[in-house]
């Protein structure tokens, strides 16, 4: 997944969220709607979220050091899962608490009533256009997978946790519009109330599954399948290496794999016969995977009649 396009649908969103953030609040201001002040304070949120998962990017970007001799790429994981404990705190905790405060204390809207449904049509069309681009950005890279799958499996966080916050809003204000509709309606601002709950509890889910996803990118997720998949017909067509004992990924960022295996080479070949087979080997892992950036290669005597013995899980680094 490009930065590029993750960049563009985060900047897309961001310019429609902030947009819509200032007309909902005026529209709050003017009707004392909470449907519409649960909305202008989750687009405030989604704002922010932007902000973050731009600020992650420029970050991950830094140079390694010393201390960080493998670089910040995994900063992007950092900032993602920031978003979701936002989106979580501050649009869908607020949302339930100013819904639950609204049910207790009913009041239907009296004046300005046409602004609430004119700003939720307006902010359904520009939430749609943020909604679109980020779709069309993950359509570049995300081939013939799902979506459920594209945003399960990711490794870039920043497309998926965008198409998620956009859907979410596209949802949430449908629910408002709802609330706002019915109130108008029945005249019982029961009907707000129940919308703005209705939008904390969304919130609140998409919320945990981004929490979810990202907690296992900060883990330390392997390459996927077809990386692994690569990777191994590149290892297999060294003609210097006999077989792959073991092998482990490790995504240092969205665009970065560590690639460390222990490959079995002939018991006659020499040092320099060995070192010019692992510097082949690598060769061809970075053209076959070019996000392989860390490769480390052990080489070792493979033996049928104990296959265990090298490559096992257990052995040490030196063995």
């Amino acid at each position: 997944m490009s930065a590029g396009g993750g960049t563009k649908a985060i900047v897309a969103a961001l310019l429609a969220n902030l947009g819509i953030a200032t007309t909902k609040f005026v529209a709050f201001l003017l009707t004392k709607s909470s449907s519409m002040l649960a909305e202008s304070i989750h687009s405030l949120a989604d704002s922010g979220n932007q902000a973050l998962l731009l600020f992650g990017g420029k970050r991950a970007k830094r140079e390694a050091t010393p201390e960080h001799p493998f670089g910040f790429g995994r900063e992007r994981y950092v900032y993602a899962f920031l978003v979701s404990i936002v989106l979580f705190t501050v649009g869908g905790a607020f949302a339930l608490y100013e819904g639950i405060h609204k049910i207790q204390d009913p009041h239907p809207i009296d004046s300005w009533q046409w602004v609430p449904v004119a700003v939720l049509v307006v902010a359904i069309g520009m939430e749609g256009f943020s909604f679109r681009t980020a779709i069309a950005e993950s359509n570049h890279t995300r081939g013939d997978a799902s979506w459920v799958a594209f945003v399960r499996h990711a490794k870039a966080p920043e497309l998926p946790v965008v198409l998620l916050e956009d859907l979410a809003a596209l949802v949430g204000l449908v629910l408002a519009l709802f609330g706002v509709g019915m109130t108008l309606l029945t005249d019982d601002g029961i009907w707000d109330g129940i919308g703005t709950v209705s939008i904390g509890a969304l919130l609140i889910v998409v919320a945990l599954i981004l929490a979810v996803e990202t907690k296992s990118l900060l883990l330390g997720e392997a390459a996927s399948p077809e990386a692994l998949a690569r990777i191994e017909d590149a290892l297999n067509a060294e003609p210097e290496v006999e077989r792959i004992i073991h092998m482990k990924t490790l995504h240092l960022g969205p665009e970065e794999l560590l690639v460390a295996a222990k490959i079995a080479v002939r018991a006659t070949d020499t040092a320099a016969d060995v070192a010019r087979a692992i510097d082949s080997a690598e060769r061809r892992i970075r053209a076959a995977e070019p996000t392989a950036r860390v490769i480390y290669l052990e080489p070792d005597i493979y033996s049928a009649s104990h296959p265990g013995r090298a490559g096992s899980a257990a052995s040490s680094p030196g063995h």
